[in-house]
């Protein structure tokens, strides 16, 4: 059986801010391109879990009119009380507690979507297994930062880059244990 992951998959500035003020991801466009989605569909096809914060699940509801969920069960981090909505569940249990349950089932890997919070979180109880940093070409100069201050050191073996025309590479790594 193989061992099911927690990879986070998220987008960055070069001075590693994930939204600029006001929670504005604007800057994204600057790699926008008609055709290409830096690995997304593959990486998608590869996990049948997602979790997020609710600040992201209302972003992307808000930007996109719905949260795409097909294929796979979603938990939205909250620390409200909410009804599930068809496999979209609002989890206000123990993070830690959840990632080690579902890492412990069969199936495809688990997708950490963000936010930063949850990021640092899962960082912290050293629970993220993979790391896919797509770096956009822009300094924004404040805004949400992916990685907060506050963690012990933790290592990673590289596991691959990529560049593209837009500016964007993309790193992935391995987190080396505890």
């Amino acid at each position: 059986m193989k061992k099911k992951n927690l990879i986070l998959y998220i987008a960055t500035s070069l001075d590693g801010y994930i939204a600029a003020p006001g929670d504005d991801l604007g800057f994204l466009d600057r790699v926008s391109r008609k055709g290409e989605d830096y690995g997304y569909v593959d990486f998608i096809n590869g996990i049948d879990t997602e979790i997020l914060g609710r600040k992201t699940y209302e972003w992307v509801v808000n930007q996109v009119g719905k949260y795409e969920s097909e294929g796979r069960k979603i938990y939205v981090i909250t620390h409200r009380e909410m009804a599930a909505e068809g496999n979209i569940e609002f989890y206000n249990g123990d993070l830690k507690e959840l990632v080690v349950k579902l890492k412990a089932q069969n199936g495809k890997d688990i997708f950490c979507n963000g936010g930063a919070e949850i990021v640092h979180q899962l960082l912290s109880f050293l629970l993220i297994d993979e790391i896919i940093v797509s770096v956009v070409p822009v300094l924004l100069g404040g805004g949400t930062p992916l990685f907060h201050e506050g963690r012990t050191m933790q290592e990673l073996d590289l596991l691959g880059t990529k560049s593209y025309e837009s500016g964007l590479v993309q790193l992935h790594y391995r987190t080396i244990g505890e």
